[in-house]
């Protein structure tokens, strides 16, 4: 029998879940395709037999990433966006936190979920996921004095997704990552309406 190395055969249970968790999500970072049960198990440093201990089948596997990750990323935004100090420093948070997102590995990881994942799996998780992105935008929005916070949430939503697919190879040279022009644009957009000054590499 494996040596437990943990306080308790529960945290030590815990703790496998979650490498095999990690290991996925670095593997769909990597490539689009589903990872096979041997992969993910070579990744965390378990053997394949070890995965169907946690996990019964694949597609369970990718079900449990799908509901590890997207209230992952949701913290991250909500997080942010609590921690400015004004409204709409607070919007500008939502902004930037959603296009840490876009331009990171995870969105590579996001895309690989939507190829392998069924979509009846995704539906209910991915609305979860948009309600509580917009609840504090909503909020932060309505206390800048916005009188229609639910249609300019929608707006700034779709307004950073668009911004950040537009983010081509011919903006992201060595000097302008994606993730500084896609910010340089949105800035560009909303910060007359939300008061703020430009962005410092825009004088």
């Amino acid at each position: 029998m494996p040596r437990i190395q943990a306080p308790s055969v529960a945290e030590h249970h815990a703790r496998q879940r979650r490498a095999l968790l990690d290991a996925a999500r670095a593997l769909l970072a990597e490539s689009p395709q589903a990872p096979s049960m041997a992969a993910v198990g070579r990744r965390a440093g378990l053997a394949r037999t070890s995965v169907y201990q946690y996990f019964t089948s694949a597609e369970e596997l990718l079900a449990a990433v799908v509901a590890d990750v997207l209230p992952d990323w949701a913290g991250q935004v909500v997080t942010k966006v609590a921690a400015a100090p004004t409204p709409a420093t607070r919007v500008w948070a939502y902004v930037e936190a959603n296009v840490d997102l876009f331009t990171s590995s995870e969105q590579a990881v996001a895309r690989a979920l939507t190829r392998v994942v069924e979509p009846r799996v995704l539906r209910g998780p991915l609305e979860e996921f948009h309600a509580r992105l917009q609840v504090p935008l909503r909020q932060a929005l309505a206390d800048h004095g916005e009188p229609e916070p639910e249609t300019m949430a929608e707006l700034v939503s779709s307004l950073i997704v668009q911004a950040s697919q537009a983010a081509g190879p011919a903006d992201c040279t060595q000097a302008a990552g994606a993730r500084t022009v896609t910010l340089a644009r949105l800035r560009r957009l909303l910060g007359p309406y939300l008061g703020l000054d430009p962005l410092p590499d825009e004088d």
